[in-house]
């Protein structure tokens, strides 16, 4: 079993939020090439909101780069899927389907995608109800359950 991770769930490794334990433990995910804006614009956005202060965003942005390209003596933490006109395509039809936003549409097409790919892929791990809802009507199981 493999779980594709949207930014929402990402941001929970990086950030003590509810729920944070769960995707934690998950030790390779796959992910859109999307989480490499959205993490850390999601990351100084809680700075911003004084949440976390400015050495802390940076320290966590480094920590996510780290992880999503790998480092000299690690490999990266994610299988990234490109967005190319596949996958903006597929969105646009989902977008449709589901009464979803764009960036959202783009997360489930590339898991779909991805999960056509690798039958592994089979889990969806994200927090927001409405994709959390397509995702389970396109077949995933959802984390957390």
């Amino acid at each position: 079993m493999t779980v594709y991770a949207d930014s929402s769930a990402l941001v929970k490794i990086y950030v003590d939020e509810p729920d944070c334990e769960v995707i934690r433990t998950v030790p390779f995910m796959v992910v859109s090439q999307l989480a490499r804006v959205e993490v850390p614009s999601a990351l100084w956005h809680k700075m911003r909101l004084g949440d976390i202060n400015d050495k802390q965003a940076e320290l966590l942005v480094a920590g996510f780069e780290a992880d999503y390209h790998g480092t000299e003596d690690e490999d990266s933490k994610f299988g990234v899927v490109g967005v190319d006109k596949v996958i903006t395509e597929a969105a646009a039809r989902l977008a449709r389907r589901h009464g979803m936003r764009s960036l959202d549409a783009i997360q489930l097409a590339s898991a779909i995608l991805a999960a056509e790919a690798d039958p592994d892929i089979s889990v969806f791990a994200a927090w927001g109800k409405k994709l959390r809802a397509a995702a389970e009507k396109e077949g995933f199981a959802l984390l957390p359950g």
